[in-house]
């Protein structure tokens, strides 16, 4: 694919422009000796029909949950109703002012408390600040409430924060950022947490668990309530993470397996679309002991009026300008307002659903390390082809069927690892025809291993030499010799 300075130049072409109404005399008269080029820009001249072509082909080379499944694990990248797109541009929302006095924001209150008061609801919490504007934001927020807390109680020496080699990568760098150090917790035969493991860690240094529910194997811990009680009765808290919320929600409440921190993706779970770079929204839901400790401002309701309520001294303050993401806030309202309990059942049963079907189906073809009920996700492994063949291969390949590869070589416990996600979004047609494709993909490994170690072979970029592209990366368009 060229770039739009790989066109021919045109003669005569190009934009109108208005006559400039910039101030008589030579650039360095009116700009400063400093701020004057020494070189002409390099701009193509090019038609508008030209500049049009071009983009519309670079869009066509994005790949996104429109345009089929997207089995990227522990990420959920499903598709989500555009009604909701439409709810958020509407004028009274997309437009409203963060600094509009609050006589003039009710609407835009109302929907930030009672879409806390649902979450509150599906969480089985005490209480829920929507402020945090990603799921890491939303995990570094819990490490702050770790420590405000302990702080508070005079216990300054726990400083280590237990984490499962089973856990979201994000999850260590959130603990460390606040401060903690982090100690890894192996998993047992079948995956989940080694109850021993955990037991031997338990002191009065531990300020608490964080803990992937269900984990990045798809997995649920079934002793989840034994872990929960052991840390507390060590003078620890228990911060859950809930980016996979959408296997159990509806079903299971993590209030009531112990959790005294929990964050949701609403971009994930909640019908903003994921990928991108955001946006996101974070929202963290506590137990009581934690409730003054939320940001300020929390959203208040006095009667049939709301407001920001800033009086709460003991919070750690404020973690986000304003209150975070609006419009995700307002799609999650009306998905949720959409579903309703029973849909929500139906998304959780579904996602389960779809996950299990494909697994079942892959194992026969790929190696599966942990044999079980999966819940949203499941990770197969790469290996036991010959010729060399390995999962980069095999996600590479993919990309020739017209399939985004799911997530590889996570989490780090399998090797080779092809970490998949249906969601619950996906027809039994499509998982079929996903299915297919990785079937097709093996037997070519065995048959073919040249197709694989050379794909892909019909996207725009060819197989790149991963090592020289992290160590000698080109970050800039080869101008020559030009100089700004």
């Amino acid at each position: 694919m060229r770039t739009l300075f790989d066109y021919p130049p045109r003669e005569g072409v190009g934009g109108i422009f208005p006559t400039c109404d910039v101030p008589s005399g030579s650039p360095a008269e009116v700009l400063g000796e400093g701020l004057v080029r020494r070189n002409a820009p390099r701009i193509p001249n090019l038609s508008e029909g030209d500049v049009a072509r071009h983009y519309t082909q670079l869009s066509k080379l994005n790949y996104g949950v429109d345009d089929g499944i997207y089995p990227l694990g522990s990420c959920t990248m499903k598709y989500n109703p555009k009604l909701n797109e439409d709810v958020a541009r509407l004028a009274g929302f997309a437009d409203v002012h963060p600094r509009t006095d609050e006589p003039l924001a009710q609407g835009t209150l109302r929907v930030l408390f009672e879409l806390s008061e649902l979450l509150r609801g599906i969480s089985g919490m005490a209480a829920v600040t929507l402020q945090p504007v990603a799921g890491a934001h939303g995990e570094l927020l819990g490490m702050f409430l770790f420590k405000k807390h302990f702080e508070e109680r005079g216990e300054t020496g726990r400083t280590r924060v237990l984490l499962p080699d089973s856990a979201h990568g994000t999850n260590p760098a959130s603990a460390a950022v606040a401060g903690f150090s982090v100690t890894e917790i192996r998993s047992n035969e079948r995956g989940t947490v080694d109850l021993d493991s955990l037991r031997a860690e338990l002191d009065s240094s531990v300020a608490g668990i964080m803990l992937t529910v269900p984990n990045t194997l798809g997995i649920f811990e079934e002793n989840i309530l034994d872990i929960a009680r052991a840390v507390h009765e060590a003078g620890g808290l228990c911060y859950f993470d809930g980016a996979n919320l959408n296997s159990f929600i509806g079903r299971a409440r993590p209030g009531d397996m112990g959790a005294d921190v929990f964050h949701f993706n609403l971009h994930k779970t909640f019908s903003t679309p994921h990928g991108g770079g955001g946006p996101g929204a974070g929202a963290v839901a506590v137990s009581e002991k934690l409730v003054e400790y939320l940001p300020v401002p929390w959203i208040a309701k006095a009667g049939e009026t709301y407001r920001l309520d800033w009086d709460h001294p003991r919070s750690i303050g404020s973690i986000h300008a304003f209150y975070g993401n609006f419009l995700v806030a307002v799609k999650a309202y009306a998905y949720l307002l959409q579903l309703g309990d029973e849909g929500l059942r139906e998304v959780s049963g579904d996602a389960v659903l779809n996950a299990n079907y494909l697994q079942e189906r892959l194992k026969k073809t790929y190696s599966l390390p942990y044999d079980r009920r999966c819940k949203h996700e499941f990770v197969l492994s790469g290996e036991g082809f010959p010729d060399h063949v390995s999962t980069i291969d095999i996600a590479k390949r993919l990309i020739d069927y017209g399939v985004h590869p799911p997530t590889i070589y996570f989490p780090l416990i399998v090797r080779e690892a092809l970490m998949i996600e249906p969601t619950e979004t996906e027809s039994r047609e499509s998982l079929d025809r996903f299915a297919e494709i990785l079937e097709t993909i093996a037997r070519e490994a065995r048959e073919h291993p040249e197709l694989l170690h050379n794909a892909p072979t019909r996207a725009p970029v060819r197989r790149l030499d991963q090592t020289q592209a992290a160590r000698n990366p080109v970050l800039t368009y080869p101008f020559g010799e030009q100089t700004a």
